[in-house]
């Protein structure tokens, strides 16, 4: 681990919990040249997971492209980055579970979209028009009744 400040290769621990959500240790590091402080995590090592993307293609599992896409969908509304961090590591979580080397995107995708809709509507409706890609206002009309009909379901 170096330093990231002097990148010197050596530090002490001063401090270790683990995470809020438990699946990582929190380390507070001292440098033993610079003296400075600065944090790490420590994760467990997973099998990674391939995304079967729509061409054809696959690449290994990044979480933060998804939260890149998220927080483009929630700029500007009242959604907090720990909420779209959660949602992202509950689905890292779902797929690590399932014990699947391979996942398709389009799957990937509903499971964001599904979550994302219980967290902000207007940021549903712009990651789905993405994700979806609508051709054309109705289409995605037609997605707005839906989700207009199921918020009236529910009431």
């Amino acid at each position: 681990m170096h330093c990231p400040y002097c990148r010197c290769e050596e530090s002490k621990v001063v401090d270790s919990r683990p995470t809020e959500e438990g699946s990582s240790i929190r380390r507070r590091r001292e440098c033993v040249q610079c003296h400075r402080r600065f944090t790490t995590y420590e994760r467990v090592e997973e099998v990674p997971v391939m995304v079967r993307k729509k061409n054809g293609t696959a690449e290994v599992f990044d979480r933060n492209k998804i939260l890149t896409g998220l927080m483009k969908s929630t700029e500007k509304r009242p959604v907090r980055i720990q909420q779209l961090d959660e949602l992202v590591d509950d689905i890292e979580r779902s797929l690590q579970n399932r014990m699947v080397r391979e996942v398709k995107s389009e799957e990937i995708g509903e499971m964001i979209i599904h979550r994302l809709k219980e967290i902000d509507e207007v940021a549903y409706v712009r990651f789905a028009s993405v994700y979806r890609q609508f051709r054309d206002v109705e289409s995605f009309m037609k997605e707005l009744e839906g989700l207009k009909r199921a918020k009236e379901d529910r009431i």
